[in-house]
This record gives structure tokens, sequence and C-alpha cells, in this order.
């Protein structure tokens, strides 16, 4: 009877690893929106996207390289070393918003979210682009130029935009936290949900062109 119960947790572990050897990576390079600033870890859109995944059994590992504060520039200098590291068949860039409250040149900041989408390409990655929303604290022009700034770099790489995690909530005050600038707990399967659409057809497409591959390859 116990070598039997032995034998059953050996192969419920090897199962596990075989499952997650076939998983692909999906890495989520963001800043406090994408890291539960002021939440616990479980609340914040990413977790939430995590157990979405494992719900609909798409076979993705979900790595979350977000970090508080961080800017373009930072995401800039860090994602060739992630792409190295995890090898991920899918990219969510959600970097900005610091840019915008530094009030940071609309130029260079463009350049830099291109940047990180054309060297996630050169990885043979599926990129997304998530825009943010910004006050318009440096003047209704620049607010303006800001929000069309990631529209412009998803169209220059040639990738899928979300163009705002913000988007539908983004002026109910009673959905951020004291700062106005993170959203509370309850905001975040809003922005899940305004991730997802975009999203959901780049894990489809890519786990069957993973398949086919493999396929062809046995």
């Amino acid at each position: 009877m116990l070598a039997a119960f032995i034998w059953l947790s050996i192969c419920a572990l090897q199962a596990a690893a075989a499952a997650d050897s076939n998983s692909a990576t999906l890495l989520v390079v963001g800043d406090s929106l994408s890291a539960s600033y002021g939440l616990r870890q479980e609340e914040g859109w990413v977790e939430l996207l995590r157990a979405r995944i494992a719900r609909e059994k798409m076979h993705y590992n979900v790595v979350n390289a977000s970090i508080s504060g961080e800017t373009t520039a930072g995401g800039a200098s860090r994602i060739a070393d992630l792409l190295a590291r995890h090898r991920p068949a899918v990219v969510i860039i959600a970097l900005g918003g610091n840019d915008g409250l530094r009030g940071t040149p609309l130029n260079i900041m463009r350049d830099q979210l291109s940047a990180m989408v054309r060297v996630c390409t050169e990885h043979k990655a599926r990129v997304i682009v998530a825009g943010v929303e910004v006050p318009p604290n440096y003047g209704a022009d620049y607010a303006r130029d800001f929000n069309a700034s990631f529209a412009v770099v998803a169209r220059t790489g040639g990738v899928p935009l979300v163009p705002s995690l913000l988007a539908g909530f983004g002026a109910r005050r009673e959905l951020f936290q004291a700062d106005g600038v993170h959203p509370v707990a309850a905001a975040e399967p809003k922005i899940l949900d305004n991730v997802w659409p975009v999203l959901r057809p780049l894990l489809i497409s890519k786990r069957i062109a993973a398949a086919t591959l493999s396929a062809n390859v046995t």
C-alpha cells in the first residue's frame, strides 16, 4: 500500500514537472500599476491574470518583472537581461506612467518604448504595449500627446495596443488609493478586463504555433 502511494506521488510530481516544462512564459514589464503597489500581491491585476490563465488551462508561466517607480529608461536597460533569463513567448510592456509624472520629453519616452519592442521582437517574443493616461499636470497639450504616444509606438512596432490600463475608470476617484494614482483592489479586475481582450488572442496563437512546430519536429 505504501509503495503504491509513493509510486502515485512520484507520477504526480513527474506530471507536474512535465506540464511546467511545456508551459510558455508570459513576461510583464511594468511599474507600480503592475506591481500591486499598496495592495496585497494576490490582489494585483497580474496575479489575477495568472489565475485566469490557470483557469483556462492555457499553460503559461506568468513572470511579473514590474518595479514600483520604474520608467521607460529603466525598462529599456533591463529588457535584454529579462529576455535572456526568462525567454518569454509573450511580453506586456506597461511603462510610461512615471515618465509622464516626471515630464519626460515624449520623444525620449517613445524611443525607449520602441527600443523595448524592437528587442522583444528580435527575440521572437510577441509584444503588447499597454498605455496609461496622465492628468494634465504639465498642460493639456502634454497630456494629450502623452496619451497618444502609446498608439504611435504600437503602430510603429507593428504590435497590439491596450490604449490604457485605466480605461473606463480613470476618472472615478473612489477606485483609487489616497494618492490618487494607484488603483484600489476593487479596480484591479477592471485593469485585467482592459488587457485580456488584446492578450488572449496572442496567447492562443502562440500556443497553436508552438504545438504545430512540435508536431512537425516529431
